[in-house]
């Protein structure tokens, strides 16, 4: 055996047993979780709207929307049915980046760290760790819209964020004049919904589209094509979350944040000026070039059969204005109409390779 062979051999079984070694770890650490994110799911499990209040110096804490913003103390409090008062020490701080500039939102979007705070034990709040909490942004209908995208996309697919609709008092304790109520929604986070899917976070940047797996990616882009959202990449991770089973397989794409989304159309909304188009209520299809359009056939009759599904999300939905509800079945029935006409499907999915150089976003950073 030449010098070269051995060598080749050598790294080969290095790297075959390292591999063994993470797929072991990552397993460990799944099944490790599997009991604790089983009881965090319950939250997850009910439609009703979740009623809580949050106090605390909201002053300081809206005032922080720094890159390393800090935890402020907030004590989170609900009743349960029989009208006992829970009461859960917790800490919070601002969360993203656009919703949190200064002068765009009303306020920004928190992040609930109840591991730093009091026992969660027996509430509806058990063994959660960590929780975004989506805030009006430029008013309670917008958070509402977005909230039921989650909703579609739990029909698509279950590699995929739940989220719970609340209604939450925010009681400034510096000032008890600035109180106000708002629709908001808790959303899982990443490791529980990985845990879930019995996978963990794949965190490498710099990924290309077609290193994911292709059949969930089809169904991600497509969902991303139907609510109008154009916020979202790959290789930056813009707005998607990676999960695998083990690093020998493709990892599969979640996404999240869906408030640029044509279907909600937010007033702050709209798509970057790179993609060339003119409003978030134009579609583009931004997955990668695919010259076989028969790909597309099985994600196609998913959404077919899901059709009667993803309007009853909106038409079921008594939040919403009657005028709004009309927007969107009109909204829908456009997509429909390009997903079963082979013409518009060529014309709309294979845009990507007519295009000369597909556009990745870089992202805000979180």
């Amino acid at each position: 055996m030449t010098l070269r062979k051995i060598l080749f051999t050598f790294f080969l079984q290095v790297f075959f047993f390292h591999s063994l070694e993470l797929i072991a770890q990552e397993t460990s650490e799944y099944k490790s979780q599997t009991a604790e994110e089983a009881a965090a799911s319950r939250l997850f499990e009910s439609d009703t709207i979740l009623h809580f209040s949050l106090a605390g110096n909201l002053k300081d804490l809206y005032k922080d929307i720094s890159e390393n913003s800090s935890y402020h103390p907030i004590l989170l409090q609900y009743r349960e049915k029989d009208g006992s008062l829970i009461s859960i020490q917790l800490k919070a701080k601002t969360k993203g980046h656009f919703r949190k500039m200064k002068g765009m939102c009303t306020q920004p979007p928190l992040l609930l760290d109840f591991a730093k705070g009091g026992s969660t034990k027996n509430t509806v709040f058990e063994n959660q760790s960590k929780l975004k909490l989506v805030v009006p942004c430029q008013g309670d209908n917008y958070v509402i819209k977005e909230f039921l995208c989650y909703k579609i996309y739990n029909l698509i697919s279950p590699r995929s964020f739940r989220a719970r609709l609340a209604m939450v008092d925010f009681e400034d304790s510096l000032n008890p004049a600035k109180t106000g109520s708002h629709a908001c929604f808790l959303l899982e986070d990443e490791k529980p919904m990985a845990a879930r899917n019995q996978s963990f976070i794949w965190k490498k940047k710099m990924l290309r589209m077609q290193g994911t797996n292709a059949d969930e990616f089809r169904k991600m882009a497509v969902f991303e094509y139907l609510i109008g959202n154009t916020d979202w990449g790959i290789p930056y991770l813009q707005n998607i979350v990676l999960i695998t089973k083990d690093t020998l397989m493709l990892p599969i794409s979640v996404p999240y944040d869906f408030d640029h989304a044509g279907i909600v159309d937010a007033p702050y909304a709209g798509p970057a000026p790179e993609l060339g188009i003119s409003s978030d209520l134009v579609r583009l299809y931004r997955g990668y070039c695919e010259n076989n359009m028969n790909n597309f056939a099985s994600t196609i009759e998913l959404y077919n059969r899901l059709k009667p599904d993803i309007y009853k999300v909106y038409d079921s939905c008594t939040l919403l204005s009657p005028k709004y509800v009309k927007f969107v079945n009109r909204f829908l029935d456009d997509f429909y109409k390009t997903i079963n006409n082979k013409r518009q499907i060529d014309s709309e999915f294979g845009n990507p390779c007519r295009t000369e150089e597909h556009v990745e976003i870089k992202g805000l950073k979180e």
